[in-house]
């Protein structure tokens, strides 16, 4: 992915962001921008901060089911509206959030902690009805090791820290191409 095909995202995530705001359900149409991997079912999250750097939102999809344009569109829409962690999005904070998007490549799945590099691999600990995800950059802005990042996963899915390993849970890992919108907000 090169810099035109991350501009052409930026710029659709923060249209669906504002779109979304102002209560504009219609999606936007693929940026005249970027390469065919616009076009290529991806999987993708879209992360919001607030000028402070604060996570403000933050929603993202594993499944790569549709076209990486339409996965930007619709994970910016529910990162503003959706995330039960924050209140919806106003319109009058659009200009001000920093807009990180993460595409994902493929999960692998892993069988012991020792094969997470910190930095590079994002986590999904799965089983029991539940599911977490981190992604990469969480670890390391935390300063964690792999063994932290796989019992915070953990938790987020609503298991016990120490519920890895167990014969009922699964973990995978995943790497990202990670870019954000220098015109919003730091993070």
């Amino acid at each position: 992915m090169d810099v035109s095909d991350q501009a052409a995202l930026l710029t659709l995530a923060r249209d669906a962001l504002d779109a979304a705001a102002r209560g504009n359900e219609a999606a936007i149409p693929r940026p005249d921008g970027g390469g065919a991997v616009l076009d290529e079912p991806r999987a993708a999250f879209v992360t919001l901060h607030t000028e402070t750097g604060a996570l403000r939102g933050c929603v993202g999809t594993t499944a790569a089911t549709t076209a990486l344009f339409e996965t930007v569109d619709q994970m910016a829409r529910a990162a503003a509206l959706r995330d039960p962690r924050f209140v919806r999005v106003e319109p009058t904070e659009v200009p001000s959030l920093a807009i990180e998007i993460s595409v994902l490549d493929p999960l692998e799945r892993i069988h012991s902690i020792d094969d997470i590099e910190i930095g590079r691999h994002g986590v999904v600990v799965e089983g029991r009805g539940r599911r977490g995800l981190l992604l990469p950059q969480v670890a390391s802005e935390r300063g964690w090791t792999a063994k932290t990042f796989v019992a915070m996963t953990c938790e987020k899915a609503g298991l016990p820290a120490d519920a890895y390993p167990a014969d009922d849970l699964s973990l995978y890992r995943f790497s990202t191409t990670v870019f954000a919108d220098p015109s919003g907000a730091p993070n």
